[in-house]
């Protein structure tokens, strides 16, 4: 039990500074990427079509969360075939978590991924978080789409008509 009360600080090091929005957007910036921070401050944009918001929770913020969601209409009464599938993700891979929401008359598919950076956090390690986060999220979208690939095709006609 000795070992989990030690000092974890490795001599040399340098220490780790807290997790912020700030750090968060210059990662972005540093990327090139467009988003935009909302009336209540939180980080967001669209990647392929799919919204996602990169939040701080926790009490002191020191929690980072990705949380993107599927951009496709599905009726509701695919809830439970969308379960299954969302289901069978998470049972096979590491990330993100993918849940199913019911939002009235369509399902809602998000994709999460949550990190606690109680201890600090690196530039480097928010980075690879975004990234990592956006990237197995938009695969586990693309799995949706070849399970539902009228919807998927629908919602891309759709977002070429607004570009």
């Amino acid at each position: 039990m000795g070992f989990f009360t030690k000092d974890g600080t490795l001599p040399g090091q340098p220490a780790l500074e807290p997790l912020s929005k700030e750090r968060v957007t210059a990662c972005l910036d540093a990327r090139g990427l467009n988003y935009g921070i909302d009336d209540d401050g939180d980080i967001g944009g669209y990647w392929d079509g799919h919204l996602f918001y990169f939040f701080l929770m926790g009490e002191s913020g020191e929690y980072l969360q990705a949380r993107g969601r599927w951009n496709r209409k599905v009726a509701i009464d695919q809830l439970d075939a969308l379960n299954r599938h969302v289901n069978e993700w998470n049972a096979t891979r590491l990330w993100p978590k993918g849940y199913v929401r019911d939002e009235g008359d369509e399902v809602g598919v998000y994709a999460e991924h949550t990190v606690d950076y109680e201890h600090g956090v690196s530039d480097e390690q928010i980075d690879l978080q975004l990234a990592c986060s956006v990237a197995t999220s938009l695969q586990l979208f693309e799995y949706l789409d070849e399970q539902y690939p009228q919807q998927a095709a629908a919602a891309k006609a759709e977002q070429e008509e607004r570009d």
